[in-house]
């Protein structure tokens, strides 16, 4: 798997404050950390496009009080998808 650490995190943080929903990445930084340990938890666990956007709708309804219908969850969980494989050996499982 690739290994939990800061680089893997910043990574992913990127990701999500480039989405930036609510729209205050570039003043909050750590906005969606909470978002950080989930996804890479069900990345690891091998979770596709269609788990992962899941996810984010849940996250951004029950969460964030946003509808997720205006968000582009499909795009940022294909964007996670393929920065998760890209960042994972050639097989693309994320495991090492």
């Amino acid at each position: 798997m690739l290994p939990w650490n800061s680089s893997t995190e910043s990574d992913l943080r990127r990701l999500l404050n480039e989405w930036d929903p609510i729209g205050v990445a570039d003043f909050v930084q750590d906005e969606y950390d909470c978002m950080l340990a989930p996804l890479l938890q069900q990345l690891r666990a091998g979770a596709g496009q269609a788990e992962i956007g899941e996810y984010l709708r849940q996250e951004l309804e029950d969460h964030f009080g946003l509808d997720p219908n205006f968000q582009r969850t499909d795009a940022v969980a294909a964007g996670v998808i393929g920065w998760w494989a890209a960042a994972s050996p050639a097989d693309g499982t994320g495991r090492m």
